[in-house]
């Protein structure tokens, strides 16, 4: 029997998902997408997760589309149902990037294409030494997919994205460190432990916090000073009336960790 193409582990409050494709650097095809849908939407409503991880088997992250899986172009593409078919699997990108958890791209080998898009979707990026990073359309003779060309000029810069997306350039990670692309460069024999360790921290916050502090953040991506400082005033307002936040003040009061419950 076939292994699944995306793994799903619980570490404590943490959602480990991998994609498993290691043969082809885990490189993207809609059943690949397909699997993975389903697996990001429990995560986003599952109350015991309160982190979600993005990894890949084996020595890479996802090298993009599987260009195997088109091999068959040149007998000519129904443009209509391409179109609806990446409009469905675009979901996958939309939940990494909205759901009302953190999430991680552990970004552990190469990293392109529409795999760049899903590492750009997430949260927070770390790299293991050995990442690289490549937008690759281009070169496929492609326009882009999964929303890198919205949040990578957001995360870097919109004349470095333009760079990267145009001159298909290919970056180590150091240099996606330092271009602020990665927030944090680790040792390949300690990298599964440092994202778990990060994933970890992040999961032990107050959820709602999290959630509320997420949406404000995408909100300011979308809209103007004013309405982002309604919305901030009305999720300020629910969150200080949270048991959460009542754990907070309680647990500084008495100088100890506080536990949160997400209520």
């Amino acid at each position: 029997m076939d292994e699944p193409m995306v793994l799903s582990d619980r570490i404590g409050a943490v959602r480990m998902i991998s994609l498993n494709r290691p043969t082809r650097l885990n490189a993207m095809t809609k059943s690949l997408v397909a699997a993975l849908i389903p697996v990001l939407e429990d995560a986003a409503v599952d109350p015991a997760v309160r982190c979600v991880v993005l990894t890949g088997v084996g020595r890479g992250f996802c090298a993009g589309g599987d260009l195997g899986e088109v091999g068959d172009i040149a007998d000519g593409i129904d443009v209509a149902a391409e179109e609806s078919d990446l409009r469905r699997l675009h979901h996958s990108s939309r939940l990494l990037h909205e759901m009302a958890k953190p999430t991680i791209a552990a970004v552990n080998g190469p990293c392109a294409g529409a795999g760049l898009s899903w590492a750009c979707a997430c949260d927070l990026r770390i790299a293991a030494t050995s990442a690289v990073f490549r937008s690759s359309f281009v070169s496929a003779g492609l326009t882009g997919d999964f929303g890198s060309t919205w949040t990578l000029p957001r995360i870097v810069g919109a004349g470095k994205a333009r760079e990267l997306c145009l001159l298909n350039l290919k970056i180590d990670a150091a240099e996606a460190q330092r271009i602020g692309l990665v927030s944090e460069v680790v040792p390949d024999d300690s990298f599964r432990d440092r994202v778990l360790e990060l994933a970890t921290r992040l999961a032990a916050q107050a959820p709602l916090a999290l959630a509320g502090m997420k949406a404000n953040l995408n909100d300011g991506e979308r809209h103007d000073f004013g309405e982002l400082l309604d919305r901030e005033a009305a999720r300020q307002a629910a969150a200080t009336a949270s048991s959460d936040c009542v754990e907070a003040a309680t647990a500084f009061i008495e100088r100890r960790a506080p536990v949160f419950t997400g209520a």
